[in-house]
This record gives structure tokens, sequence and C-alpha cells, in this order.
């Protein structure tokens, strides 16, 4: 009868084993559940509009400091491509024999000294060429498409000058 009673307090530990591994299971399968639904819900509006809010910010402040450095790339590349065309008026003079006679931007494209693609600068506004006192200067208009004005970039400018141009 002793083994009997110690079977049947055997069986009734090894049920409550179970019994304790069978809440574990069904709390952990609940949790499991709870964890699937809030993955399953997907994301609120409001927090859609809060990521998009602070890409906002971060593409505002790219923007602020990009945009001026962009401005000065634009001078500097007006003033090599000013660099160049007045290297390519100085070949022209040369080669044709012509030092008193100032070429146009035309006469270039004409003797093939300058490509008719390269004739803009960086604001869609052609190079204009001048040669007061027999030196050729050449000359864009700037950001504002205007002649004479403070922003008019030309071949001969230097770093701190393209840095005052930046500015205004």
């Amino acid at each position: 009868m002793a083994s009997s009673a110690a079977s049947i307090v055997w069986s009734e530990c090894a049920s409550d084993q179970k019994l304790e591994r069978m809440e574990k299971n069904v709390s952990v399968r609940i949790r499991a559940a709870r964890l699937g639904r809030i993955a399953a819900r997907g994301v609120t509006l409001v927090e859609v509009l809060i990521v998009v809010a602070i890409m906002a910010v971060i593409a505002g402040g790219a923007t602020v400091l990009v945009f001026p450095q962009f401005k000065k790339a634009r001078i500097k590349s007006a003033v090599i491509s000013a660099g160049e065309i007045k290297k390519a008026a100085d070949l022209y003079q040369n080669l044709n024999g012509s030092a008193d006679v100032c070429p146009t931007i035309q006469d270039l494209v004409n003797g093939k000294t300058i490509d008719p693609k390269k004739v803009d600068d960086p604001w869609g506004s052609p190079y204009k060429i001048t040669c007061p006192e027999g030196e050729i200067r050449v000359i864009s208009p700037g950001n504002d498409r205007k002649e004479g004005t403070p922003d008019d970039v030309r071949d001969d400018l230097k770093p701190a000058e393209v840095e005052k141009i930046a500015n205004l």
C-alpha cells in the first residue's frame, strides 16, 4: 500500500509539473498572439506624419547648408568657362592675324575654336567678349542675367571676389 500511495503522490507531482509546463506554453502562446496582433496592426497616421515631419526638417537643414555651396560652384564654373573662352579668343586672334579686331562668340564657333554647346554660362545666358584697350575680357551677366550689375562674372575674378558675388 505504501508503494501505491507513493505512486499516487509521484503521479500528482508529475501532473503538477505537466500542468505548470502547459500553463507556461499557454502563456507564451498568448504573448506571441498579442505581439502578432500588434505587428499586424501596422502604423497609425500620426506615426507616419511624425516621420514625414522629421524628414522635412532634415531636408530643410540640408538645403540651408548645400545651397550656398551650389551658388558658389556655379560662379566658379562661370569663371573657368570664361577663362577658356578668353583663351579661344586669343588663339583666334593669333591664328587670323587680326589682333586689333575683337572676336565675337559666333566668330569663335565658326572658327571652331570653341564648342557651340559651351557658349552659355551656368545661368543660360551667352558670354560676352569685350576688348577694351586691346585686352580680351569675357563677361557673364551672372545670376540676374543683366549686364553691368554687381553679380557679373568676369574671366579674371579672384577667389575673394567669387565669395563676395556668392554672398549677394
